[in-house]
């Protein structure tokens, strides 16, 4: 009787010889997308403008019509009070969206990132204004080059808590990495992590920190209708600082663009205080939200990695 001879193990090694080379090539461009600012010069989305001087704002009595591009001022309350009526309006009717979004911010060191632009698919915490599911969440970056074709899979409370990521690349895609998303190679180059994502958490933010300045003496805040925005006609609002609040995420000035049909805040950026020297005012952060498609009917297929428009590796879905 002859002798079984024990299985090849040589295929494992093989497998892993490829794996190791994925892995680290998914590293590496984690670390290279968080660090190209610091070789090249990084240009800002938007620049800040001019403060708002009286010759720019419109005086106009309560309730008058304004027309569209005249510029008025406004109380902090009337700002909080649309933002409340949009975000009300938000939790109880958006389900899910898609959307371009193009984002540029500072990250939590204060470097300014290179601005980026992802397709993104977002299933909200409150469908059918019912608060408490999970927030779902698909990217594909587009833009820089160092990122393009990179996709990302998030869903609360699924995967461990973990982001699914899919790196562009021969090699990177030949598997699929789960990061923590509050982790070191996740939030590298990155202002806020991956469950801050969003129309609604943008627009709570932005009543929370308002709030605080609701009596302050040395804000103010300007309002303009008429603004152009994705060829639709929105309202721009203003807020300006006189002094530093000495309060976490201060800025000297931020502007919003509201879409009141739609109850949205669609764009949100705020601007650092002047340099010394320059007088130049950097960005902090900058988000925009273009192409909206609102309550498209997304399901679980659209968040997981094994749906065939994606190009995640089939591991990704078995682990």
């Amino acid at each position: 009787m002859s002798a079984t001879n024990p299985p090849s193990r040589t295929p494992n090694v093989w497998l892993r010889l490829l794996a190791f080379p994925a892995i680290a090539s998914i590293l590496v461009a984690f670390l290279a997308s968080g660090e190209s600012n610091r070789t090249q010069s990084v240009v800002a989305v938007a620049t800040a403008p001019k403060p708002m001087s009286d010759n720019d704002v419109m005086t106009s009595a309560e309730g008058e019509q304004v027309a569209d591009g005249k510029t008025v001022e406004v109380t902090m309350s009337e700002m909080l009070a649309l933002a409340e009526k949009a975000l009300a309006a938000t939790i109880a009717n958006l389900d899910d969206y898609t959307t371009r979004m193009i984002k540029q911010e500072q990250d939590r060191n204060g470097v300014l990132q290179p601005a980026s632009e992802a397709f993104i698919k977002i299933a909200t915490r409150h469908p059918g204004g019912q608060p408490g599911a999970p927030l779902k969440v698909y990217m594909r970056f587009d833009s820089p080059e160092d990122v393009q074709g990179r996709e990302v899979i998030w869903v609360e409370n699924q995967n461990d808590g973990k982001l699914l990521v899919r790196e562009a690349g021969t090699i990177g895609a030949m598997m699929t990495v789960p990061l923590p998303p509050d982790g070191f190679l996740a939030m590298r180059g990155q202002r806020y992590p991956i469950s801050e994502i969003g129309l609604t958490r943008l627009l709570e933010k932005l009543i929370s920190r308002g709030d605080v300045d609701r009596d302050d003496p040395n804000v103010r805040v300007f309002k303009t209708e008429g603004h152009p925005f994705d060829g639709r006609s929105l309202t721009h609002l203003r807020i300006e600082r006189s002094k530093p609040s000495g309060r976490e995420g201060d800025f000297s000035l931020a502007e919003l663009i509201l879409d009141r049909e739609r109850n949205l805040v669609v764009s949100f950026r705020s601007f650092d205080w002047p340099d010394a020297k320059t007088g130049e005012r950097t960005l902090i952060e900058s988000y925009e939200y273009h192409d909206l498609k609102l309550n498209v009917g997304l399901t679980d297929r659209d968040f997981d990695p094994s749906n065939p428009e994606y190009t995640f590796s089939e591991s990704a879905a078995s682990r």
